[in-house]
Formats: structure tokens, C-alpha cells, sequence
């Protein structure tokens, strides 16, 4: 132990000599991937490729240096112009995509930032693959006459696939396969415009021998393990293209709240088409009934009104396509207006005058609307003084006028407009418009305490513009200062009383707005209008609206309060309080700001100050908390092998941090270190989240006295030991000063298999996520596979394999080579340790340091192949020393094997599992060690220790005793 925090002391001065500002660095970025890859092309033209199977998961990890830890942020780019992981980022070091689609593809930017510095990019481009069902379509034509008895008829088969990466296509008459140049009456041939996509055979002269049944296989040379696809079509002298016949009437006229019938039928067609049923605009409505060609709409209504098209597709020649429109009658919007006699200037109605009423609707089918008129409950004909006609509808659609030429007392009455529909079943809309003596113009004024009207932020205010004559018209509210939307977000508001009630007025409506008259339900005239002024106070906006000031005891600060924006602007004042304590009060002259200072804080000018800024409106409100804390520690990341003392059972972690701004407040005393158990299964979840799950396991804690003052970018070292593999930890640390606590801060360490700088000795029973850092070599034919009794395969190949792991635990993991199908004899698996740095020399001698290589292997069935296992030295990687080899059955139990390595430099084991002849021939491997000096003898026990061989309940019992056992090198 004493050696191993001696390591990790000089470790720290390296770090801390490295710069001015110790261990602060700018962030470097790289990106690895896990998930389910299937090539990974890593330098090609200066860009990495992942590609993936679509519907696999997208896994990529953001690996980050850099101090403080610098903040993670994945967006993406191409692909879809549109697609950012549904409009936002990922603020995390792994983005993960379940189930990801081909419009997913693209590229993809990791970017780290920690303010010191540009930020760190790098970015990695994914490809999708993907193959989708391929589609035969038939085309034919028939060639001129020639001599009057001879016709040439050309049938076209044409495939069609959509995949990623683009498709090769095979073409098979039976099970005869189809070359271009194999057949006189068969050309293969890609159109030029496709680039690739579609495939053509082309049968010249159709000849009783092309009659049959013909195959497409589509197929992407089986990247991603994608299998092709294949699509058949029988080509017979019935083959033809579709027809269909509606069984219905164009237009349907209906009104609402009736069924709808549309039936479609096929009237030809080899093979037997599809029908489909699609609606021009949108889709259709969701109360559809579909079966077969009939399309049923109970209950229609207006919405569902368009053209309802029946599509017949057989994949022969062109889709064929009948439509109908369906008309759902309405009437609505009932409006009127009345025209003075135009070859006057008065807008008033005068006797011996001409006068127009004219009515309007929106009526659906136009073609139905009629129009009556009755004066006084009575109907009216078209005469020579009173003229009732229609207008185009090309110029005012839905609208009738009648004209009262030469206007008498006796004219004088209520004119009624009554609008229907033809076909009926729709309520008629009738309109009354009365004329009289008092049917005068509009007049627009505003009450002369109206304008301008002053209220404050958040009131519920009403604009007023009177309104006089008869008929009264609609009212329409805008702003008249400049072009701007209403409060409801539309240019224009309606009012039928003229008044504008606006709720929770704000700033911004500050202005003047315009009332005008409309037209419609009134005199048709030019608009009357007027104008009204809004003042909207208040309170004055400032800043800082809150700031957070740390300082020590003794010391000075100066705080400030400036106003932004305030109206009234006049009679400003001010107060200072700290809590319910008034300090100090003043009014504005001429400055925009006010400043208070305490000279020497204590404990008791601690707290939160306000300045309060004071006007008509309200007060607008600059808060400063003034503390003591010390700002969080800040924890480093980048510590090289933080993992030592890597026993069978336990681990050491090297828990490194700086203070940020160790200056800003009182010198820190001490620190408190808090740490407790989590689920190791839990660490990739939010730490927000992982809080939450350790909620109910207890802290301990640890007070870590400093001696001096803390320095600006130092590195301080606190060794946690007795950590129990493989659990992971949650660690909370705390500075404490003479004020009290300050500011916390909390990560997660986990156990995993180091890479020791120099190494003393390694354990790894395979029980972790990442196996100890063991990776699959890229050169053999297939892998090894992680494995518990408890979870292998039911269909597992009995007598072969172990029944549990090396410790008799069927729970416990192992490594092992499955030699069923498809695994040939010969064929090798190989698992590549990491690397290893050995001890240095000993100056005083030649001789390198000895190590013992251990490990346990089991080896039972009929079929065993061979194991062996092989150093490789760096700088050697082509060549790989044979270290230990067996082959053939062992029995059914655990054996070990022990060998001593002398390796000159840094150093990899390989082990290579190779396949028997037959099924039966599982190889496992577990507990492997390499431990400093040379091997017991045989008659020595063996050491059985193993990596993370205690149970959960083992661990929570020894949490309490091996907490406590904390070794402190607090070093700079």
C-alpha cells in the first residue's frame, strides 16, 4: 500500500508543475462507439463511419479531458435538414438511439466546453443500412403491324428496391437464373436516370416460353448480416392492367349528418387488384368505414366534403384511378348592408332617393341558393321601382340587392332577406334590415375622459369608441401607430358595443389604436373612425435582479442597483434594507443608479440586501446575497489510474479535486467527505436521478483537515481504500470555513479493471461490465462470450461446458467459446488483455521482473479443440510468443494453470480458443492473475482470491468497517 500512494503522490506534483494554473487544461474530446456497430471505417478521407442495422441501437460515448470537467453537448447535422433529436441536444457524454431509422443517419458533432479555451469538436458520421421488401411492376407495348400479319409485344419486368447500401439485383425465370447475353430474348439493363435503383428485364417478342414465373432478389452482399429479399411475379397471357368502375354519382350532393356510400368495383385486371381509397386533401376522415372498394362515411359532415378517389394497383402497367366529389350542403354567415343613392354626396337616407339593400351568405352548393325578399312579413316580386336581382357570383358571390328607386313614406317598413338551399334539409337564414325615418349613418366618438387612457401593467382595461346610428355596425379595433398584432393575436378585433376589454395589459400596448365602422350589418359607406390613446405604467425594471457576493469576514463590497426602464420616470426613489432593516433611502436627480457599501463584513452584515426602486407603479427590486460559503470543489477527472491496490475482493481510488476560487472567501479549514454505496447498474442514469435511488442508503462521513491556504489550480489527493469491488460509490465532498459550510459537490467513481502505470498485480474473475478491459480481436473468426450458469441458454449443448464458475457459483461469470453451429473445426476465437507496463529495471542488476500468469480453464466434452495462449510484446504486435497450450478433454471441473513471464517491456495475453470436431467442445476460462514474483511451487495452495467473488449481502456488511479505513495524501 505504502508503494501504491507513493506512485500517486509524484503523480500529483506532474500534474500540478504542468502550468501556471495547475491543473486547469481546455477540454480534448473523443468519440468511441459500443452498441451493435457493423463496421467502423476510423480514418477514411479524415472521417470516421459508423455504420449500423436500421431498427439496431445507436451508441456513441464522448470521451472528455480536461479541468474544470467540462460540459457535454451532442447535436447533429445532414441526414434530415430538419431532424435535432426532435428540436433539442443531448447534454450527455452517451447518445444512445433505441431502435434507430435510416432518416436518423447522418452526422453527428460531440462538442466540450469548460470555459477555458476554444471548444473541443469531433464529429463522426453515421450510416443506416437498411433493405427494404423489393416491388415488381410490369409495363408492356405492342410494336407496329409489320407485313400486316405480325405484331411485336414487349413486356417489361422492373424491380425496384430501397436500401442502404444501393442494391444488386438478380433476376430467376423458375429456378433458372437470368444473365444478361444467356437469353436472345432477354436484356438486363439499368436505366441511366435510377443510378443504380431499379433493375429492368426486358422480354423482347414474347415468345410460350416467357410465360412464367419470374424472381427478383434484391440483395446488399449481407452487410449488417442483412439477408436479401426476393419478390415473385407469374407473368400468363391473361396478365393485364387494372379497370375499375365507381358505382356512384359525380358530384354526390348530401347534407349533413347523412351516411355516404362509395362503392368500387374492379372490371379487369391479372393479378387481381388492390383498391385503395384516397382523399385529395388530407387524409380521411377517422369515422371511415373501409371494406373492400366501399368506403362508408357515417354522418358526414362539412369538413368531410372533397374528392374521394378509388386507386386499383396490380403492379401492372399504370395504377388506374376514378373519382368523385362529395358536396356537403351549409349555410352561413348571414350579412347585410345598406347603400345610400350613389349620385348623391348625403350618406343619408332621404326621401324621393334611391336605396339598396343588399343581403349575403356563404352558400354550399352555390348553385343551390335561392333568395326571397318579404316587406313586413309579406312577400315582394321584382318590380319597376323595386328592383331585386343577383349579384355575379364571380364578383360577390351568395349576395342579392334590392333597390327601392324613388324612396317613399309608404317604403318605409322591415325588409326581410330569407336565403335556402334548393334540395332542403338545411335551416334557411333570415335577415331583417329595417328602413325608416331614424335609419341614419354611422358616428364614431370617443368620451372625452376615454382618452388617453393611463393604466398600469397587469390591469384589465376597456377602450371605448360610442357608436351612433341605425343600424348600429360592427366595430373593428387596430393599432393605428404601427402595424402590430391585436392582444388575440390577429390585425383586427370585432366589437358589437364598440368596447376593446384587454386583460393583463403589458408594456409593449402601450400606443394608440383606431375604431373604425365595417360595412357589414350597417350603412355602405366610407368607414367612420377615431382614435384612442393607451399609456400603460410601470414599476421601474432594474439590475441585477439578484447577485450572489462571497466574501470573507473583514473585507469590503460595493453593491449597485441601476435602473433599466421605468415609466412615470419622474419622482424616483430608493431604499436600501438588509432583511426587515432599513439602511438607507434617497431619490433620483439625475443618475440611473444607487450604490451601498459595507466596509468590514461580519457575521452579522451577512444576508440578503434589497434595493427597492419606487414609482407611481410599483417598485422594481435589486437583491444581493451576501455570504461567506466557500464555492464548490471541483472534482479531476483526468487522473491517470485512480484504481490501485486492485486486490481480488476490494480496490483504492485516487480522489483528486481543486477549489474553485480557494480565495474568495475565509481559508477553508477542512473538508467533509460524505460517500455510500450505489447500484453499479445505476451509473448511466442522470446523476439527478441516481441521487434519488440512493436515497435511502446511509453517508458516512469523514472530516479532512487542511493545514495553510488552499492555492488556485492545486491538486489535492485524497485516497479512498478497502472500496469493495465491483460496487460503485457516490462521494459527496464539502468545504467547511469559519463561516460554516460551503457549496457541495458529488460524482460517482465505479470500479473497473485498471491499466496499471507500473504493474504489481492484476485480478479479474470477469465480473464488471467491460470484462476487465479484455477486448475481441478483429483477425479471428468468431468471439468469446460472457457467461453465468444462471443465465445461459436453456437450449444450452448438454456435456460440454462448466456447470458453474470457478468458485462453484452459478451466479459467477466466465469466458467461453460456443462451438455449436455455424462454428466449423479450426475455427479460432481470441481475447486480447490489456496492456500491461511493467515494473522498471532494477538498476542495480539485468535481470527483468519476474511474474506469475495464472488462470483457471475447463475443458470437458467429446469434441474439445485446443487453448492457447500467446505474449505479445510491444513493439512486437506481428509477432506473438506461444506461452502455454492443451487440447482435449479434461473432465468436468476447474483446472489451473500457472506460468512465470519475465516480459522485457509493456506486454498483452492472448488467449485463442479453437474448435474440435464437433458440438461438443465448449472451453472456459475464469480468474485470471498476474501477480509480481514468481509462481508458488505445486505442492504450495493455490491462491484462490478472486475479482468481485462476494455476494451483495457480504457487501452491504463490510461497508460500515472498510469506509472508515481512508489513507489522506494531501499533497501540492
Amino acid at each position: 500500500m505504502d508503494v501504491a500512494i507513493g506512485l500517486l503522490g509524484l503523480l500529483t506534483v506532474l500534474l500540478e508543475g504542468s502550468s501556471g494554473q495547475g491543473v486547469y487544461a481546455p477540454p480534448t474530446v473523443r468519440i468511441v462507439h459500443s452498441g451493435l456497430a457493423c463496421n467502423i471505417e476510423e480514418e477514411r478521407y479524415s472521417e470516421r463511419v459508423y455504420t449500423i442495422r436500421e431498427g439496431e441501437t445507436l451508441e456513441l460515448t464522448c470521451l472528455v479531458t480536461g479541468h474544470p470537467r467540462p460540459q457535454i453537448r451532442w447535436t447533429k447535422t445532414a441526414g434530415s435538414a430538419s431532424d435535432r433529436f426532435q428540436d433539442s441536444s443531448v447534454f450527455n457524454e452517451t447518445l444512445r438511439i433505441a431502435n434507430i431509422q435510416r432518416h436518423q443517419g447522418g452526422r453527428y458533432y460531440c462538442k466540450a466546453e469548460n470555459g477555458l479555451g476554444s471548444p473541443a469538436i469531433k464529429s463522426i458520421r453515421v450510416d443506416v443500412y437498411y433493405l427494404d421488401d423489393p416491388i415488381v411492376t410490369v409495363h408492356q407495348s405492342i410494336g407496329e403491324a409489320k407485313e400486316q400479319f405480325y405484331y411485336e409485344r414487349t413486356v417489361f419486368l422492373r424491380c425496384v428496391a430501397n436500401s442502404n447500401p444501393p442494391v444488386r439485383y438478380s433476376w430467376r425465370r423458375g429456378q433458372e437464373v437470368l444473365l444478361q447475353g444467356s437469353d436472345k430474348g432477354v436484356e438486363i439493363y439499368e436505366p441511366f436516370f435510377t443510378q443504380g435503383e431499379t433493375k429492368i428485364l426486358k422480354l423482347k417478342n414474347l415468345r410460350p416460353q416467357d410465360y412464367a414465373n419470374y424472381s427478383c432478389i434484391a440483395s446488399v452482399r449481407n452487410v449488417c448480416s442483412i439477408p436479401d429479399k426476393m419478390v415473385s411475379f407469374r407473368l400468363s397471357n391473361k396478365t393485364a392492367s387494372p379497370s375499375i368502375k365507381l358505382l356512384v354519382d359525380d358530384p354526390i350532393v348530401v347534407n349533413p349528418g347523412e351516411a355516404v356510400t362509395l362503392v368500387c368495383v374492379t372490371t379487369g385486371g391479372e393479378p387481381a387488384p388492390s383498391l385503395t381509397w384516397v382523399r385529395s386533401a388530407g387524409g380521411l376522415p377517422e369515422k371511415t368505414v373501409l371494406n373492400g372498394g366501399t368506403l362508408t362515411i357515417p354522418a358526414i359532415a362539412s369538413e368531410d366534403a372533397g374528392t374521394y378517389s378509388c386507386v386499383a394497383n396490380n403492379n401492372v402497367g399504370n395504377p388506374a384511378k376514378k373519382s368523385t366529389n362529395i358536396i356537403v350542403r351549409a349555410l352561413k354567415k348571414g350579412r347585410f348592408w345598406i347603400t345610400p343613392d350613389p349620385y348623391h354626396k348625403d350618406d343619408n337616407i332621404q326621401i324621393g332617393r334611391e336605396v339598396k339593400i343588399s343581403c349575403q351568405v356563404e352558400a354550399v352548393p352555390s348553385e343551390e341558393l335561392t333568395f326571397s325578399w318579404f316587406k313586413n312579413g309579406r312577400p315582394l316580386r321584382s318590380s319597376e321601382r323595386m328592383v331585386i336581382t343577383q349579384t355575379d357570383p364571380d364578383v360577390s358571390p351568395g349576395t342579392t340587392n334590392l333597390d327601392i328607386i324613388d324612396l317613399k313614406f309608404t317604403d318605409f317598413g322591415t325588409y326581410t332577406c330569407v336565403a335556402s338551399l334548393k334540395g332542403g334539409g338545411i335551416s334557411d337564414i333570415s335577415i331583417d334590415v329595417n328602413i325608416s325615418s331614424s335609419t341614419v349613418p354611422p358616428n364614431l366618438t370617443v368620451p372625452q375622459e376615454k382618452s388617453p387612457l393611463v393604466t398600469r401593467e397587469g390591469d384589465t382595461i376597456e377602450l371605448q369608441c360610442q357608436v351612433t346610428g341605425k343600424p348600429k355596425p360592427i366595430i373593428l379595433w387596430s393599432r393605428a401607430d404601427k402595424e402590430v398584432a391585436m392582444p388575440d393575436g390577429t390585425m383586427q378585433m370585432e366589437s358589437y358595443d364598440g368596447i376593446l376589454r384587454i386583460v393583463n395589459v403589458s408594456r409593449e400596448m402601450t400606443g394608440t389604436y383606431r375604431c373604425q365602422t365595417s360595412q357589414y350589418n350597417g350603412f355602405n359607406v366610407k368607414p367612420r373612425e377615431a382614435l384612442v390613446q393607451l399609456i400603460v405604467q410601470y414599476p421601474p425594471a432594474v439590475e441585477p435582479t439578484f447577485l450572489e457576493i462571497r466574501q470573507g469576514q473583514g473585507r469590503s463590497i460595493t453593491m449597485s442597483c441601476r435602473v433599466l426602464r421605468a415609466y412615470p420616470t419622474r419622482v424616483l426613489t430608493y431604499e436600501w434594507r438588509l432583511g426587515s432593516k432599513l439602511l438607507r433611502t434617497g431619490q433620483f436627480d439625475l443618475q440611473d443608479s444607487t450604490e451601498y457599501t459595507v466596509s468590514s463584513l461580519s457575521r452579522d452584515s451577512y444576508g440578503v440586501y434589497n434595493c427597492n426602486i419606487i414609482n407611481e407603479a410599483g417598485a422594481g427590486r435589486c437583491s444581493f446575497l451576501v455570504t461567506g460559503k466557500a464555492y464548490a470543489p471541483e472534482f479531476y477527472y483526468d487522473t491517470y489510474n485512480p484504481l490501485w491496490q486492485n486486490r481480488p475482493r476490494v480496490y483504492s481510488y485516487s480522489l483528486q479535486w481543486t477549489q474553485m476560487n480557494p480565495s474568495a472567501v475565509d481559508r477553508i479549514l477542512a473538508y467533509r467527505l460524505g460517500i455510500r454505496q450505489v447500484d453499479a447498474t445505476s451509473i448511466t442514469v442522470p446523476l439527478v436521478a441516481l441521487m434519488k435511488t440512493a436515497g435511502q442508503q446511509r453517508w458516512w462521513e469523514q472530516e479532512i483537515t487542511v493545514n495553510g491556504n488552499i492555492q488556485k489550480g492545486e491538486l489535492i489527493t485524497y485516497n479512498l481504500t478497502e472500496l469493495i469491488k465491483p460496487e460503485a460509490y457516490e462521494v459527496r465532498l464539502t468545504p467547511i470555513t469559519r463561516f460554516g459550510e460551503g457549496d457541495s459537490t458529488i460524482r460517482v467513481i465505479k470500479y473497473s479493471a485498471p491499466v496499471n502505470p507500473h504493474l504489481r498485480e492484476f485480478h479479474c474473475g470477469f465480473e464488471d461490465g467491460n470484462i476487465c478491459l479484455f477486448t475481441q480481436d478483429d483477425t479471428d473468426n468468431f468471439d468469446w462470450t460472457k457467461q453465468s450458469t444462471a443465465t445461459r441458454d436453456t437450449k444450452y449443448t448438454p456435456n460440454t461446458g462448466p456447470n458453474a464458475d470457478r468458485t462453484g457459483s452459478k451466479e459467477g461469470f466466465y469466458m467461453y467459446i460456443e462451438t455449436s453451429r455455424p462454428r466449423l473445426e479450426g475455427e479460432k476465437a481470441r481475447l486480447v488483455s490489456p496492456v500491461f507496463s511493467v515494473a522498471p529495471k532494477n538498476p542495480y542488476g539485468a535481470t527483468n521482473t519476474a511474474y506469475c500468469f495464472s488462470f483457471y480453464y475447463h475443458m470437458y466434452g467429446q469434441h474439445i479443440g485446443s487453448l492457447n495462449v500467446y505474449l505479445r510484446l510491444k513493439g512486437q504486435t506481428a509477432i506473438e510468443n506461444p506461452l502455454w497450450s492443451s487440447s482435449g478433454n479434461k473432465g468436468q471441473h476447474w483446472n489451473q494453470a500457472r506460468v512465470n513471464i519475465n516480459p522485457p517491456t509493456s506486454f498483452q495475453l492472448i488467449f485463442e480458443g479453437i474448435r474440435g470436431p464437433g458440438i461438443e467442445g465448449d472451453i472456459a476460462i475464469d480468474d485470471v492473475s498476474i501477480v509480481e514474483g514468481e509462481c508458488m511451487k505445486s505442492d504450495q495452495p493455490a491462491n484462490n482470491l478472486r475479482s468481485g467473488a462476494v455476494g451483495t449481502l457480504e457487501h452491504i456488511r463490510l461497508i460500515p468497517v472498510t469506509i472508515l479505513m481512508f489513507v489522506l495524501s494531501h499533497q501540492r
